[in-house]
């Protein structure tokens, strides 16, 4: 499945949801599994009534500025016909619909624009509705704080950026070998953790030999903050001739000082706290 790909469980029914041009689609053939075993039939079924078609064909006059009207008034005139089918496949290929995509394969079925979905929904039952609404807003809630956490994450590895290249300015020789100039890297990415975190890198996979991932991938948004601004002043420290163990102390005062601001900022208890023998 797509990383983009996502599932809510509504009543022990899994609901797959992805982003399509920065818009969210929600799968209707999964939302038909809550009522048949043949989701294809009751997707047909919906799309045959006058109303979903007046449904339709408004949400794209709205939003789709290559919508096909006239396409459309042929379909709307045929509805509710004993005759009249329509399919999803068909509706997007006549119509030129952004609001539906029916996809083939392994993780394949007809999906649609969040508004469309809970249409859908709602015929479907109003109760699963709901429920689906809800499920829905929990995931959006849940992306938003892990955009937020990434963010932060990203904002360090700019940094980070900037605080080896005064690393490789200042502290390496150009003789040096490949290895060594490796190790001066990992020694000073060590001042930093030693700073925020209160060990190497080296010691907290030794505490955590189950974990995957380094220190600096269980920091939470307070303390990513925090190290990016070390980042920025320890190559400051570095460009003005500081020795290393100076910059280590300087460091950790100021982590500790910006990291108490931190916690007391409006929101912070959501944040989990560092031990209380990090900075000791």
């Amino acid at each position: 499945m797509s990383k983009k790909n996502k599932t809510i469980d509504v009543n022990g029914t899994e609901i797959t949801v992805f982003v399509n041009k920065e818009h969210d689609f929600i799968s209707l053939t999964d939302i038909a599994k809550y009522k048949t075993n043949e989701p294809s039939a009751v997707i047909g079924n919906w799309m045959r009534n006058r109303n979903t078609i007046e449904f339709l064909g408004i949400w794209e006059t709205l939003y789709n500025p290559n919508f096909k009207p006239i396409e459309f008034e042929g379909f709307k005139k045929q509805a509710g016909l004993n005759a009249f089918t329509l399919s999803p496949k068909k509706w997007v290929e006549n119509t030129n619909a952004i609001g539906m995509i029916v996809k083939s394969g392994r993780y394949g079925g007809t999906y649609a624009h969040k508004d469309i979905a809970f249409k859908f929904a709602s015929w479907i039952s109003v109760e699963f509705e709901l429920y689906i609404v809800k499920e829905f807003q929990r995931l959006k809630e849940a992306e938003q704080k892990q955009l937020g956490w990434t963010a932060k994450r990203e904002l360090a590895k700019i940094n980070y950026r900037i605080h080896t290249n005064a690393i490789n300015e200042n502290l390496i020789p150009k003789h040096l070998s490949k290895q060594q100039i490796s190790f001066v890297y990992a020694n000073e990415a060590d001042i930093l953790n030693m700073a925020l975190f209160g060990n190497t890198a080296k010691q907290w996979r030794d505490e955590n030999p189950d974990k995957k991932g380094n220190i600096r991938d269980y920091a939470n948004i307070s303390q990513l903050v925090c190290l990016a601004n070390l980042e920025n002043l320890n190559a400051v420290f570095i460009n003005d001739g500081m020795t290393q163990a100076e910059r280590l102390e300087k460091l950790n005062q100021i982590a500790i000082s910006q990291m108490q601001i931190l916690l007391q900022e409006p929101g912070s208890n959501l944040l989990s706290e560092p031990n209380s023998n990090e900075y000791d």
